[in-house]
């Protein structure tokens, strides 16, 4: 019997990375716990196991003879060790996780509960909210899937662990991941602006000038960004060389389109954009997407329009209403304030990119 005590206290340490010590207090806590649910609370009772051996002495300063613990009393001494195991894998696990927030975590998909994902990452169960799952995204339980650790909370006697697949950080995991100049801090990525599910902007820098940034992110034949993109779920991703010049910034933030001319005013944090007519939808991007990113990206609020003043409205290639001529006949797109990626069924169009990864100059697209 004591052979057997050890090796069940040594199984839950291994289990539960209890300390073997914490697990030989609660078990003794659980025993005078039961033995004065017996003789009464106000009995002094002491339980003592032996580290070595496994026996079990109580002792009492109050003469109690044999005591036959009982039902009831053993169950309260089950009820003690569990809650209090419990407690402590709580803490374990929180002590584990609470330092991890913003790391990549890779679980399996073990249930879905009001449209949130549970999910099993080792030791402990993660949910993705509804809110933090990315539009689209299909899992059944048994699926792998990645997530960011956003929040890690103590709620009652649980630990709650918060994943997201919405945020940008996501992004620069999965380059760090994927990338090893990243990782290593060879590239920095400076910036990312992203609607998830849709379309990710990215700025890149490499400290070494021997190292293409954008061609290293690619990888040959396009290797490592589409190992990104699939994890994504084929969320396309832009990635644009950055540069200290705004006016060279913005330039490549709105690639493919071409831009005829730049204007910047400081004062006010605008960039006025004129391209030819024919890259108007382009530059603009499906319903707006790929101005609205760049602003995001960039930090400039962006407007665009047209070499001539046209008459009509710009459209996509969709043929969808992108921007409404303004009072002053030019046709403007506008990326201020958020968007959602709700307000497209599909990722645009517009922008024409290099399946394999051979980048232009400045920006490189995945389609």
């Amino acid at each position: 019997m004591n052979g057997e005590l050890l090796r069940i206290i040594e199984a839950i340490h291994l289990e539960k990375d209890i300390e073997t010590e914490l697990i030989f207090d609660t078990i003794e806590n659980a025993m005078v716990a039961a033995i004065q649910k017996k003789v009464g609370e106000d009995v002094p009772i002491q339980c003592t196991i032996d580290r070595q051996t496994g026996e079990m002495a109580v002792t009492s300063e109050v003469e109690t003879g044999a005591i036959d613990l009982g039902r009831i009393a053993a169950q309260t001494a089950k009820q003690v060790i569990i809650q209090s195991l419990r407690e402590a894998e709580n803490r374990v696990v929180y002590a584990e996780f609470e330092n991890r927030v913003g790391q990549l975590v890779l679980g399996s998909v073990q249930r879905i509960e009001g449209g949130a994902l549970i999910v099993n990452i080792g030791k402990a169960e993660a949910i993705i909210p509804r809110a933090e799952r990315v539009r689209g995204e299909m899992y059944s339980p048994g699926d792998r899937i990645r997530g960011i650790i956003t929040e890690v909370k103590a709620v009652g006697m649980r630990v709650k662990i918060l994943l997201s697949r919405v945020t940008p950080d996501l992004v620069q995991r999965l380059f760090e991941l994927e990338v090893p100049e990243v990782s290593e801090g060879v590239i920095e990525i400076r910036r990312i602006a992203r609607e998830p599910g849709y379309r990710t902007k990215i700025a890149v820098h490499s400290n070494d000038p021997r190292v293409d940034c954008v061609g290293a992110c690619v990888g040959i034949r396009g290797t490592r960004i589409k190992a990104i993109t699939d994890e994504m779920n084929g969320e396309k991703i832009d990635i644009i060389r950055w540069s200290e010049s705004d006016e060279d910034l913005i330039a490549n933030a709105l690639r493919p389109a071409q831009l005829a001319s730049l204007t910047l005013e400081p004062d006010t944090k605008v960039a006025r954009v004129v391209v030819p007519d024919d890259q108007l939808a382009l530059a603009i991007g499906r319903k707006g997407q790929n101005v609205r990113l760049a602003t995001r990206l960039t930090g400039w609020d962006i407007k665009i329009e047209g070499v001539t003043q046209m008459p009509h409205s710009a459209r996509d290639e969709a043929g969808e209403l992108i921007s409404p001529p303004p009072a002053d006949g030019g046709t403007k797109g506008e990326a201020g304030g958020e968007s959602s990626p709700g307000d497209s069924e599909e990722s645009p169009a517009a922008d024409s990119g290099s399946e394999s990864g051979v980048a232009p100059s400045d920006t490189t697209r995945t389609e």
